[in-house]
């Protein structure tokens, strides 16, 4: 039997058909768009969301072969945080407010002030942040009370889609972690979060296990997508655990490493684990009864583009031929370092204020160390998020390497010896659509659990170990690596003031 995993993106929606082998038959992305309005906005209609699922899942049946009644399951994954808010009647009330919207970071700092981090941490495992759910409505509450009145149902976005598909208002417990409201270890609504916040309990749907079936294609869905009515869908889960599921991680003491933009270290765990100071975010598995701790860095392969793009000002420049020329500087740069912080950061500094910069440099470096030095501080940026996670407790058995970044021979070494822990990469380049895929199977019946199915379709192609001879170079680096940012934050701040006050 066929299974099918729709993921719900941020520049578009993903579908792909697996066949009766469990290989991809058919893979398709619909794209839709993002609306800024106002800056630090970020929204989207939720109808495109729809629109795009129903021309992707038709032109996935039709790219395949494979007729709609042999899909024994749907699994649905999707971008984390967004808020929807549905009237009495099921439509939606404004754009969804989506991850990287920072419009509430003044009403997120008021309700860190007046309800306290220490009760927010022991009910939720997480920090409040402007890009969580609770904070968006608390900014809804403020600016669109007219709106905020009518709210019948707070969704995320990948539940509007299986609204849509199945008529059912629900949730699951891996995108109920980022609400806010929460609580994390029980898996379950917080009632003291939902009464700190003043947010009405009916607000929020029924939350299940991740893997579990909750409703069927109605009618009005075969019409609209090619599929059979009655097909099961199960719940599935956010973007990032659907991810990590599709690589393989569903066992405890694996980990991955995502290197796009962001840069998003994952650690799977038996047993709840939060971070004393809420560095690393604490939230459900989308496997049965498991969690994961998650640390963020802001600008990954973001900080690599930006010095692709200065070199290609001047001459075009690959991603390949940057990696080439780092080949030719030893490791650790000849004392060259590079902080990559151009956007701010997460982990392990929360600030917003926090910059990018070259530290060390001398006549003696040229291109090759520039390139490398970046590629290092990026490595050094996601080991910081490692360490938190192992200073935990957690023992990390190996890494899975993900994301267009790592398709380089070179940068997975590099992880390797910077981590000091094998490196492997799958046969699974389709994330999240895939970790969707294989929980529709698991919930249907056609696999007992996540990993007897990750088994089944999630093979290892290549593992890389640390190399020795570069081992010391980085433990020497990484150590003034790690000793910057507290001699240079005050700094940083600074130098926002200074553009602030005078742009």
């Amino acid at each position: 039997m066929a299974l099918l995993g729709i993921d719900v993106g941020t520049s578009g929606t993903k579908v792909i058909l697996l066949d009766s082998q469990g290989h991809i038959a058919a893979n398709v992305t619909e794209e839709h768009p993002v609306s800024t309005p106002q800056p630090l906005w970020s929204e989207q209609d939720p109808k495109h969301w729809w629109l795009a699922t129903c021309r992707a899942v038709q032109a996935a049946i039709a790219a395949s072969g494979i007729p709609p009644d042999e899909i024994a399951g749907i699994g649905l994954s999707g971008q984390m945080v967004g808020l929807v808010t549905l009237d009495q009647r099921g439509r939606p009330l404004r754009p969804c407010i989506l991850w990287n919207d920072q419009r509430s970071g003044e009403v997120t700092d008021e309700l860190t002030a007046r309800i306290g981090l220490p009760k927010i941490l022991a009910e939720t495992g997480n920090p409040l942040f402007p890009s969580f759910v609770a904070p968006k409505l608390a900014w809804m509450a403020r600016h669109e009370p007219d709106v905020y009145r009518q709210i019948k149902h707070v969704l995320l976005p990948k539940d509007y889609v299986r609204y849509c598909l199945t008529g059912q208002i629900g949730t699951e417990v891996s995108d109920a972690s980022g609400t806010c409201v929460f609580n994390v270890r029980r898996r379950q609504w917080s009632a003291e979060m939902l009464s700190a916040m003043d947010l009405p309990p009916e607000w929020f749907p029924p939350c299940s296990e991740s893997d579990e079936v909750v409703g069927a294609i109605t009618t009005t869905a075969a019409q609209e997508t090619g599929l059979t009515k009655g097909t099961p869908v199960v719940a599935g889960g956010g973007d990032q655990p659907m991810q990590a599921l599709g690589s393989g991680i569903v066992r405890p003491g694996l980990c991955s490493v995502t290197l796009g933009t962001s840069g998003v270290v994952f650690a799977q765990s038996a047993r709840y684990l939060e971070h004393p100071e809420g560095l690393l975010h604490a939230f459900c598995h989308s496997v049965h009864g498991q969690w994961y701790l998650m640390g963020v860095m802001l600008s990954a392969g973001g900080s690599f583009q930006w010095l692709r793009n200065l070199l290609t000002a001047s001459a075009p420049t690959s991603y390949d031929e940057m990696t080439a020329r780092a080949e030719q500087s030893p490791a650790g740069c000849e004392g060259l370092l590079f902080l990559p912080y151009l956007t701010g950061e997460r982990v392990p500094y929360s600030d917003p204020n926090a910059k990018g910069c070259f530290v060390g440099l001398t006549p003696r470096h040229g291109q090759p160390q520039l390139i490398r030095a970046v590629m290092e501080g990026i490595s050094f940026g996601l080991l910081d998020s490692l360490n938190l996670m192992r200073d935990l407790g957690i023992d990390i058995e190996r890494v899975y390497a993900s994301g267009g970044a790592t398709r380089s021979a070179f940068w997975r070494q590099m992880l390797a010896d910077v981590f000091e822990t094998e490196i492997v990469t799958t046969n699974v380049t389709e994330g999240a659509a895939f970790g969707a895929a294989i929980l529709a199977g698991v919930g249907t019946g056609c696999y007992r659990n996540a990993e007897e199915a990750s088994d089944a379709l999630s093979v290892v192609r290549e593992r890389v170990c640390p190399d020795p001879r570069n081992l010391e170079a980085y433990r020497q680096n990484y150590a003034i690596y790690r000793s910057l940012y507290p001699q240079l934050a005050s700094t940083f701040a600074a130098i926002t003031r200074r553009v602030c006050d005078n742009p």
